[in-house]
């Protein structure tokens, strides 16, 4: 027995009994209806009407305040809006938008793509209210740097409403939650995806890596590791750089395959219609095929979360809100855009309603449709996987991290620990299977929602007055652009 299929053995039941009881159900008309789900997409529905339908009203000032007309450098924090984003964005813009597509069409046809992109569009109203309780209660540290999202939130914002001992226990919670999540949703899953599309590439079991997860895992861990010693600037710096290329890359060939299938694109988008709402050989139905989409939505983009609040509180800002606008992009260019052309490959190219998916899934299936328009399309395609998958790792080491600090202090010999750690993971990801991965990764993610979620219902009335502050502001001119308060 090899040392990865060891590792494997050993990890696999452990993820599956924990990933049983995250994920903890109802049997509803045939349909197992995971509850933790339904809490997602109800906090997300709710946030949508309860801040009147803010995605859509605040989309054109949140592309406004990313291109910097309303940013000012003596502001407090350390990066930027756009650095925030993209931070943010690669975090979430990763593996998953290949791989979870994947994964949904596989299992319930193309319609649970439709959900997935429902759940997008509700999410942004979520992502909105917890990254601007994320900058509105973080905190400086001894050293300079700024900490902030939902532990700190849940810490200070539920001690203000009078209830400290309820904020303290959940944000203890959460960051415990948020540190071992780290290691599954932005480590392992990520450095796996990588190796699998890496070895195949490079020659399927003829590789020189296909039994050596564990080296590979190692260069990448390293690879990490530079940059993640410099913190959220250098995390920042970096991924301001490459998750444009990266998106570039990955939207422009997506864009190549489904132009040459232009003649299916009719088909495919009735498919992904007409499944979601009428699915054939889907189990459960439509109930099963929406409960699936909005869960590996929720793993994309990550809405409801609270991950990605952690990067927003870094950015310069005295408005809190401001970051609110510019985060409720992320579900945006996550979901509704680069999952939407991940699903329209699959679609035009291999997906076949009369023929089910058997023994492929994930990047595997991604990578198939690709190389059916042309066979060396893989190749961009694992540069495309490998940085979404870099971008991902040092985006959820910073998160992992924040909770760390919030347990433990941020000296450098405790951040010191939490990066080895992290970095080991990453090894780790590579010896292991993907099914064990997978329900380890989508348990943590999902085990933090459940406190993040009852934080953001609890303090709704302060993102809604900072809210109508904030526009009540921008409408008098109180608050303008650079140029017009020069002038």
């Amino acid at each position: 027995m090899g040392i990865d299929e060891s590792i494997n053995q050993a990890f696999a039941p452990i993820a599956k009994a924990f990933a049983d009881l995250i994920f903890f159900s109802v049997r509803v008309g045939g349909t197992d209806l995971q509850l933790i789900v339904l809490w997602l997409v109800a906090g997300a529905a709710f946030f949508t009407f309860y801040l009147r339908f803010i995605s859509i009203r605040g989309f054109l000032h949140a592309l406004r305040l990313v291109r910097g007309d309303f940013t000012d450098p003596d502001d407090p924090g350390e990066v930027s809006h756009f650095q925030a984003l993209a931070t943010a964005i690669s975090g979430t813009v990763g593996v998953g938008n290949i791989a979870h597509v994947a994964v949904a069409i596989s299992v319930g046809g193309p319609g649970a793509a439709f959900w997935m992109l429902v759940a997008g569009a509700l999410g942004m109203a979520s992502k909105f209210a917890e990254c601007t309780l994320g900058v509105k209660y973080r905190q400086e540290n001894p050293d300079g740097s700024i900490s902030g999202g939902p532990m700190f939130y849940m810490d200070q914002g539920l001690r203000e409403r009078n209830l400290p001992r309820l904020g303290k226990v959940m944000a203890v919670y959460y960051a415990i939650c948020i540190i071992v999540g780290t290691l599954g949703v932005g480590s392992m899953f990520q450095s796996n995806q990588a190796y699998v599309q890496f070895v195949t590439v490079t020659g399927g079991d003829a590789s020189f890596f296909a039994e050596r997860g564990w080296l590979f895992g190692l260069v990448i861990a390293v690879v990490v590791g530079v940059v993640i010693v410099g913190g959220i600037r250098s995390i920042a710096r970096v991924a301001s750089t490459i998750v444009p290329f990266m998106a570039l890359l990955y939207i422009s060939t997506g864009l190549f395959v489904i132009a040459v299938n232009a003649e299916k694109i009719p088909t495919a988008i009735s498919q992904i219609i007409t499944g979601a709402f009428s699915p054939e050989g889907a189990t459960g139905g439509m109930l099963g095929v929406l409960i699936l989409g909005f869960r590996r939505a929720a793993f994309s983009n990550e809405a409801g979360i609270g991950s990605s609040s952690v990067a927003h509180s870094a950015v310069r800002t005295n408005e809190p809100v401001t970051e609110g606008f510019v985060a409720l992009l992320e579900p945006f260019i996550d979901t509704i855009v680069v999952c939407s052309i991940t699903a329209l490959v699959i679609t035009v190219t291999v997906y076949d309603p009369t023929v089910p998916f058997e023994g492929i899934s994930g990047v595997t299936l991604t990578s198939s449709a690709f190389a059916s328009v042309i066979p060396w399309f893989p190749i961009p395609l694992a540069v495309v996987v490998m940085l979404f998958a870099y971008s991902t790792m040092i985006a959820w080491s910073y998160y992992g991290l924040e909770g760390w600090i919030y347990l433990f202090g941020s000296t450098k010999g405790v951040k010191a620990v939490y990066n080895l750690i992290f970095c080991s993971s990453v090894v780790l990801g590579c010896t292991t299977q993907l099914d064990a991965i997978l329900d380890f990764s989508d348990a943590m993610i999902f085990a933090m929602a459940l406190a993040n979620m009852l934080a953001l219902y609890l303090l709704a009335p302060v993102v809604r007055a900072e809210l109508d502050d904030y526009w009540a502001r921008l409408a008098s001119g109180e608050i303008a652009p650079h140029e017009s308060r020069q002038k």
